[in-house]
């Protein structure tokens, strides 16, 4: 048996001291500071353009630092590819499976990335920084890498595209219309189209951007597109607004509209080299749309404890709703919901570790948590809210920030029809191996007859026809 593509390094005695550290900080740290840091980006955004850090989560990072609780997301392997100093991973390097625990732990906050943002572990840069660690070059990881992990930086992926006027924006990473063409004789290439939805793009901080663009439009459909490294200070590169999602621009984070006129970037800039861009998103995309799905059970577990409180204190018609049976099974409900979803994300982490996530089993669980866990947890954040009548809705609760996470998770990194589309791709290619395929009938056997048009009818029921025709 081949060895595990993700190496355990940190034991078990360890992690479960890790998980207690993390627990004690969101305790002290995050939890009573959640408030605060979304009053702050509140008025980030709409102080202008220049959106920064909150105050809170600058002064949350350096103690997160401090303590250890850096940089959990990179496993063994990336960092073993990316030369990664030991000093950038102080817990030591986790798998994706010990991630997994971790990352529910962080999405309890409200909102879910507060925690893994003050943890220098929150999308996109943790997606970003494994491409930059599995494929890029020692220079463009010393330039963009390292700093990313430090902290000093922030960046942005940039994939989606609008699609208004020529109707080629889509879930389909393959059907691209920006333009990236080669100048040969100063060797950059040249960038002209428009991007939305770019999330971390309104951030000062943000200094680099991955874009997923056509570089060969002649060539194999899979081989047409490339990853470019593009600074966010190139000239030609225009943040045209914040889109909103229910109404929140997501200050200063932000996802953004972006419209590229001549942007130009070296061809050293390229990741891995041409025509590999569509490759090196299946490498990427997989670890950072379990990653949501991780943080989101956290939130669904936020949900459940509040349903909690809420059963045990409340009163209606003379009596605790917890004495309600149908509030009972509400909650069971919920509680199925998570495990089943935990079950089927940490059974998706383990394979990851196991076989990598190019492995065709694991490539359809990684599409079935994406499609599954946001759909679960959405169902229990809307009970939540239910349960918790006109309140649940407000700002007093983080339920609805729970719900509206979750259905947006539906569409982020892919919406649910895209990933289902590949669970049941790779399903029929898996039943052609199944030992029960060809099983699912019995044989019939036609010698038998019921009966023929020609054969007699008994004295017995023409009987009895002759009766019921008197009725």
């Amino acid at each position: 048996m081949a060895p595990p593509v993700v190496v355990q390094t940190t034991s078990d005695e360890d992690f479960e001291k890790l998980k207690a550290k993390l627990w004690a900080f969101m305790k002290a740290e995050i939890y009573p500071n959640e408030t605060l840091f979304m009053k702050q980006c509140k008025e980030i955004g709409e102080a202008g353009n220049e959106w920064t850090h909150a105050p809170v989560l600058v002064e949350l990072k350096r103690k997160a630092r401090a303590a250890g609780l850096w940089n959990l997301f990179l496993p063994n392997d990336s960092a073993r590819l990316g030369r990664v100093p030991a000093g950038l991973r102080p817990a030591g390097g986790l798998t994706n499976r010990q991630y997994g625990e971790l990352c529910e732990i962080l999405g309890t906050s409200c909102p879910f990335e507060f925690a893994a943002q003050a943890t220098n572990t929150s999308s996109p840069d943790t997606g970003n920084c494994e491409v930059l660690a599995r494929y890029g070059t020692p220079e463009q990881q010393k330039r963009w890498l390292y700093p990313l992990l430090e902290g000093k930086i922030q960046s942005c992926y940039a994939m989606t595209e609008p699609g208004y006027d020529n109707q080629k924006g889509s879930s389909d990473a393959t059907n691209m219309s920006i333009e990236v063409a080669r100048d040969e004789a100063r060797q950059e290439y040249v960038i002209n189209g428009q991007k939305i939805w770019i999330t971390g793009a309104g951030s000062l901080h943000c200094e680099i951007m991955i874009l997923m663009g056509k570089t060969a439009p002649q060539a194999p459909r899979h081989k047409q597109t490339s990853q470019i490294l593009v600074p966010m200070n190139t000239p030609g590169i225009t943040l045209q607004r914040p889109m909103e999602a229910f109404g929140e621009n997501d200050a200063p984070k932000g996802h953004m509209e972006i419209l590229f006129e001549d942007v130009r970037v070296p061809f050293s800039n390229v990741v891995l080299g041409d025509g590999r861009g569509f490759e090196i998103s299946q490498g990427r995309l997989g670890p950072g749309r379990i990653h949501h799905c991780m943080r989101a059970i956290g939130q669904a577990e936020r949900c459940v404890a509040a349903v909690a409180d809420r059963l045990e204190s409340r009163v209606v018609f003379g009596k605790k709703l917890a004495q309600f049976d149908n509030q009972l099974q509400n909650l069971a409900e919920m509680r199925a919901k998570i495990e089943t979803c935990r079950l089927l994300v940490l059974k998706a982490a383990s394979l990851m570790d196991e076989f990598g996530n190019k492995d065709a089993y694991t490539r359809q669980l990684l599409s079935l948590v994406k499609a599954h866990v946001p759909r679960s947890v959405a169902s229990v954040a809307d009970e939540a809210m239910q349960i918790h009548g006109a309140r649940g809705f407000s700002q007093d609760t983080p339920l609805f920030a729970a719900f509206a996470g979750a259905r947006w998770l539906r569409m982020a990194d892919g919406p649910d029809e895209v990933h289902l589309r590949t669970v049941a791709k790779i399903e029929l290619k898996r039943q052609k191996d199944s030992p029960l395929r060809g099983l699912g009938g019995f044989p019939i056997d036609r010698t038998a007859v019921f009966r023929r048009s020609t054969d007699k009818i008994s004295p017995q029921a023409k009987a009895l026809l002759e009766q019921y025709s008197k009725l």
